[in-house]
């Protein structure tokens, strides 16, 4: 059984990370851990840990409704606010064949500015596809 980590927040229910799932659906049989790093809401000046973690909550339950909708195995969890640590934090749960990161767009995006999807292909040696969801199709849908 192939077993994906997906790591996102903001672009979670993107519809360029659900092609991402529904592709790799198509080859059953697989399983996979969602995990939202609790980062802090990018509109906001101040905000509290308590706040960013019930909005990755918020998050993560929308998506494993939706994941469960599509006939995904699907299991998630919040993770620390460093989306690295957050997935290096899950990976004990499971033996992980990919990870997939979904990323805002170039320029909008602390994740890629970070080097994010490049440093948990170094820290975890396991293949990692990076997403990049598009901005418009995420304003539509709130």
């Amino acid at each position: 059984m192939r077993r994906y980590l997906v790591v996102a927040n903001q672009t979670l229910m993107s519809a360029e990370l659900q092609a991402a799932v529904r592709e790799r659906l198509g080859t059953p049989p697989c399983r996979f851990h969602v995990v939202v790093p609790a980062t802090p809401p990018r509109d906001q000046f101040s905000w509290t840990e308590g706040a960013a973690l019930v909005v990755a909550r918020e998050r993560l339950e929308e998506a494993l409704a939706w994941m469960h909708s599509e006939g995904a195995i699907s299991t998630g969890s919040i993770g620390d606010a460093d989306p690295v640590l957050a997935a290096i934090e899950a990976l004990p749960r499971d033996r992980f064949d990919e990870i997939v990161v979904s990323t805002l767009p170039p320029g909008l995006s602390r994740w890629i500015r970070q080097d994010i999807p490049h440093r948990l292909a170094r820290r975890t040696d396991l293949p990692v596809k990076h997403v990049v969801a598009h901005v418009t199709a995420l304003e539509e849908s709130r």
